[in-house]
């Protein structure tokens, strides 16, 4: 299986980009014991060398499709795919993502020459053969977007010439798929990436929220703007979280917005003492539980939500969620935070021992396991 990309990481692209270590700093004053006092294995954890880097939860049909696609360098299974997913879903837009990312690693690990052909062919054959797909279109935007951030330096020509190229992809996606937030959603890195003014960015969003006002992954992409946009203000980031947390229609995972919110800017708050205990984040964590336990069950999103949780929930000691949050997400670590991590598996694993740790010193065992 030639599958060798981290599909969340590449979905990130569009949320945060500080470096993780920093927010890591500090949980070794947080566990009650060394993590080797307990063996996550006895609870049915899947082992370190095992844990699956590509996705936060389990896609079978996409992971099926894009084995078939690198194998065979043929398209087609990849666009019946997204012919029959549904336009305005999550999952629509994160299997756009990962093909895109697909497409993106293998260029940059076969970058061709004269007597090779360059990786991610299949993706220009798509665009050749069927130039009025829509799917092929919003992919090949999103390529794109990821080979900017992935070949270039924001700010130099190259950059913006590759962004300027992403804009017009975006275009074409989008009068193929009159409906779809997905070229939007994709155009909002490239707003990220070429320095929107506030009214280009505010007509790009008011275009969005037309066709999907609660699609979880725009807000998310939207948010990664806002705080890198207008950083002066951290508050108003909040306020955009909390607002659509707010106006979040029942099973909506935007419940869980502000929780990002504080997650984008732990660098800036870290040092204060009991942060992960304070009224700011219980309450977003609050949240995020809500959202969590009222989503539907395949709501592709809510994968995010449960890593995002496990990561704070074990720095507020909370164990037994903690342990909750890790029965139901177990096996796939392809999401924030741990795709901010040079080693994802192991930095997923570490926390995971943690609170395995924290929730045996504290009465728990296999057989009281909450999930």
């Amino acid at each position: 299986m030639a599958i060798l990309w981290l599909l969340m990481a590449l979905l990130m692209l569009c949320f945060v980009l500080l470096p993780f270590r920093r927010r890591r700093r500090g949980l070794e004053q947080v566990h009650p014991g060394h993590p080797d006092a307990a063996d996550p294995a006895r609870y049915g954890f899947v082992r370190q060398e095992e844990l699956d880097v590509r996705m936060p939860g389990p896609d079978e049909d996409l992971l099926e499709v894009l084995d078939l696609v690198q194998r065979t360098g043929d398209y087609r299974a990849a666009a019946q795919l997204l012919t029959g997913t549904e336009a305005g879903s999550e999952t629509r837009w994160q299997r756009v993502q990962a093909f895109a990312g697909a497409a993106a690693l293998e260029l940059q690990q076969r970058p061709g020459g004269v007597h090779e052909t360059p990786g991610g062919q299949w993706l220009r054959v798509w665009r050749t053969e069927q130039p009025k797909d829509a799917g092929g279109a919003a992919v090949h935007a999103e390529f794109l977007v990821q080979q900017a951030w992935r070949t270039s330096v924001p700010g130099t020509d190259d950059f913006r010439i590759i962004m300027e190229e992403a804009r017009d992809a975006c275009a074409q996606a989008a009068l193929l798929a009159p409906g779809d937030p997905v070229p939007y959603i994709v155009e909002l890195s490239v707003a990220r990436g070429l320095g929107y003014s506030r009214e280009e960015f505010d007509q790009l969003w008011l275009k969005i929220l037309d066709r999907a006002p609660h699609h979880m992954g725009a807000h998310l992409a939207a948010l990664h703007h806002w705080c890198e946009k207008w950083h002066g203000s951290r508050e108003a980031a909040y306020d955009f979280a909390e607002a659509a947390a707010a106006r979040a229609p029942q099973g909506s995972l935007l419940s869980a917005l502000p929780l990002f919110a504080v997650f984008e800017h732990l660098p800036e708050v870290n040092l204060v003492a009991g942060f992960y205990q304070s009224e700011v984040v219980t309450k977003a964590m609050h949240g995020a539980l809500h959202a969590v336990s009222s989503a539907r069950a395949d709501d592709p999103v809510r994968a995010h939500v449960r890593h995002l949780l496990t990561f704070f929930l074990v720095r507020a000691e909370r164990w037994a969620e903690a342990m909750d949050q890790l029965v139901h997400v177990d096996g796939h670590v392809g999401a924030l935070p741990w795709t901010l991590s040079a080693d994802p598996a192991a930095e997923f694993a570490l926390y995971r021992a943690v609170a395995v740790a924290g929730f045996e010193a504290n009465g728990g065992s296999p057989a009281n396991l909450p999930g």
